[in-house]
């Protein structure tokens, strides 16, 4: 065959290929459609923002824009990185978030090897529905609740403590409960919710190796450790690769709503200093460049942690 020959195949060839992707793009138009809307949703609200990156490169004025507002260069890097309030504020993000990745992170795990166990099907779906219904309740609400119950003046501890003979204690003001108030309300939650995810993954398992597990003589528990928790390992590695890269945000709603004057030391978070720097003193390059050092110490983290369980557990996201 000569070259002019091949080169006419190859082309034939390929019309046919294009031909048959687009075919196959109109027979399927209406799934296609359906993911217009992610793609638009990511550009305005993900890719475009990603041009006013360089804000925290200047001294920027909104009325002026980038024309009228003097460049600094690295000048609010160096503030941010050179600031010891910037460094207790990372301190607390990270201290929440670890305990958050020791409390509220494996419950969904255990909440959902405890609902495997039960056999009674309307007793378990009545579970799993109360279960899931806290994640509908706004966070503004949540925080209502959560001042119904701790306020010292009349919320439901108050009376319970008084009806002993005791005094309330403030927990919203005191920093000591802090954390505990925001692990408790995020395990009420978030648990349910979360745990949708490892009981689909429990119900991929293969039921041979349960049916293999019980004539070798296994018990529940022994099932439990030995063919659900290796089966469901993957999937909880993987979210807990990206847990780890949230290391340095936070709930912010509810950490901001629940802020006041007396726990300020404790509950003024990266995220909340960011938004206060930006919205509330108008410092929208020092914010800007808040943002950007806690996008890349997030990246750094999720490589971190990827990196180490590719090596330890063969199991990664990239």
């Amino acid at each position: 065959m000569t070259g002019a020959s091949r080169a006419r195949g190859n082309l034939f060839s390929s019309v046919k290929v294009r031909k048959r992707v687009w075919n196959n793009i109109w027979q399927n138009r209406y799934i296609y459609m359906m993911v217009i809307p992610v793609l638009v949703y990511m550009a305005l609200l993900k890719y475009l923002p990603m041009y006013f990156l360089r804000t925290s490169f200047y001294d920027y004025k909104l009325l002026k824009g980038f024309e009228g507002s003097k460049f600094v260069g690295f000048k609010w890097f160096e503030r941010l990185l050179t600031s010891p309030e910037m460094w207790q504020y990372v301190r607390n993000t990270l201290t929440l978030n670890t305990l958050s990745l020791l409390i509220c992170f494996p419950a969904p795990l255990v909440f959902a090897l405890l609902l495997n166990e039960v056999y009674n099907k309307p007793y378990k779906k009545f579970v799993q529905t109360v279960s899931y219904m806290p994640h509908f309740v706004s966070t503004v609400v949540l925080v209502s609740m959560i001042n119904n119950i701790l306020s010292p003046s009349l919320g439901t501890l108050a009376k319970f403590y008084k009806a002993l003979g005791m005094t309330p204690i403030n927990f919203l003001s005191n920093p000591d409960y802090f954390y505990g108030i925001n692990l408790v309300s995020g395990v009420w939650q978030t648990m349910g919710w979360n745990a949708i995810i490892y009981i689909s993954a429990i119900s991929g398992i293969d039921q041979n190796l349960y049916e293999a597990a019980r004539i070798d003589g296994a018990g529940r528990w022994q099932q439990t450790l030995h063919v659900t928790i290796p089966g469901i390992l993957s999937t909880f590695i993987l979210l807990l690769i990206m847990q780890i890269g949230q290391m340095l945000n936070c709930v912010f709603d509810k950490i901001y709503l629940l802020q006041n004057t007396l726990n300020l030391q404790v509950s003024e978070m990266l995220p909340t200093y960011v938004y206060k720097v930006g919205m509330e003193s108008h410092k929208y390059g020092l914010a800007t460049a808040g943002g950007l050092i806690n996008s890349i110490f997030s990246v750094i983290l999720v490589i971190i942690a990827n990196t180490i369980s590719r090596k330890v557990t063969e199991t990664s996201l990239f």
